[in-house]
């Protein structure tokens, strides 16, 4: 019977057709949008704020940049990323502490996350545009 059930296994694990909790891909997407914060958002923003410090012709040519259409996707991209790692980091921080630990509180807690994430930013778009 055991011989059986180790043939019925897999042999792959696809991981693009596993369907994830909800608080599991609050969890990845913190841990993505924190790697991404990190390795292209720091360089990207120590050579603004180069740019930004160095002369009033650097300042123009930051101004310049920022006012391109596709920046400012960028800019409000990244601006995601920094909001949804701060809720999702709220969140990890009260799970440290034991709120929030219950299946239903869980889920609710990544939906909240996930909600507060998208308005944020939508608020802070609408006011930097």
């Amino acid at each position: 019977m055991e011989e059986k059930l180790h043939h019925n296994r897999p042999k792959y694990l696809n991981l693009l057709k596993i369907r994830q909790p909800i608080p599991a891909v609050v969890s990845i997407l913190h841990r993505i949008s924190g790697v991404l914060l990190f390795f292209p958002g720091i360089p990207f923003l120590l050579c603004g704020l180069q740019l930004l410090l160095e002369s009033p012709q650097g300042f123009e040519i930051l101004q310049g940049y920022i006012n391109n259409p596709m920046i400012k996707l960028m800019l409000l991209l990244s601006l995601w990323f920094f909001l949804h790692h701060l809720c999702a980091g709220i969140r990890h921080l009260l799970l440290d502490m034991q709120v929030g630990i219950a299946l239903e509180q869980a889920r609710t807690g990544s939906k909240l996350v996930l909600i507060a994430g998208f308005v944020l930013t939508t608020l802070s778009g609408l006011v930097l545009w």
